[in-house]
């Protein structure tokens, strides 16, 4: 972790397998150990924290171990936001570090589950509307960065309710629906794009980003950009 961030960081939070039971394909799964660390609330400098400040964002950092838990490659917990006082959800945006992940996201209405493959400098935007699970699919740790509105907390109630998301990726390359999911769309697979027209783009380190305006009204103010959602999900 010190070769990616040459800052200082926290002490991080810790899920574990005995965490992440209830959102498992196996959930009686005879493991244990921890699964992925996550650094909140990061930045290098006081200038930069005044910078984060400002825009309303935060900037964190997660390292998602390699390897399977009982079949299933190992994935965050799983996500939605709630929505900001204009009535839309607060939308968020990764970039991989290091390793390779697999970003899914689903509509909440379950119209429409993709999956975003990605690998180091890629940027994947998470729009409103959608809950999101990251995977690691590789056989190094993924680590990944994210810029969000500092605004709000995730809320992981429908995720713990289905037992995960709508797809488990099991460690044979399955894609394996979720029983608990009666009426959902087909898995469709959507290469990471830029978005040069708020900044992001591949190999353009996200911790750049931190004192951008358009980022932080971008992260806060999601009404704005109707445009920029339309787009990021096509195919």
């Amino acid at each position: 972790m010190m070769d990616i961030w040459n800052g200082t960081l926290p002490e991080p939070n810790v899920r574990t397998v005995d965490d992440m039971r209830d959102v498992l394909a196996y959930p009686r799964c005879d493991v244990s150990g921890p699964l992925y660390y996550m650094y909140r609330n990061l930045a290098k400098t006081d200038a930069d924290r005044a910078l984060l400040a400002k825009n309303n964002i935060r900037y964190d950092i997660t390292m998602i171990t390699a390897g399977s838990v009982c079949g299933e490659f190992i994935k965050t917990r799983g996500h939605h936001h709630p929505e900001n006082e204009a009535g839309v959800s607060y939308p968020e945006v990764y970039e991989v570090l290091s390793g390779k992940g697999h970003f899914l996201l689903q509509a909440k209405d379950l119209t429409d589950v993709v999956l975003h493959p990605a690998s180091g400098g890629d940027m994947i935007l998470i729009p409103p509307g959608f809950g999101h699970v990251t995977i690691n699919p590789g056989a190094e740790p993924l680590v990944m960065a994210n810029i969000v509105s500092d605004a709000f907390s995730s809320d992981y109630a429908f995720f713990e309710a289905y037992r995960g998301a709508a797809y488990y990726e099991m460690d044979d390359g399955r894609f394996t629906k979720n029983p608990l999911y009666t009426r959902v769309a087909d898995l469709r697979f959507l290469e990471a794009a830029d978005h040069p027209e708020i900044g992001i783009v591949r190999d353009q380190p996200l911790y750049s980003l931190i004192g951008d305006p358009i980022l932080g009204d971008v992260m806060n103010h999601p009404e704005q950009f109707t445009e920029l959602w339309d787009r990021c999900l096509r195919d």
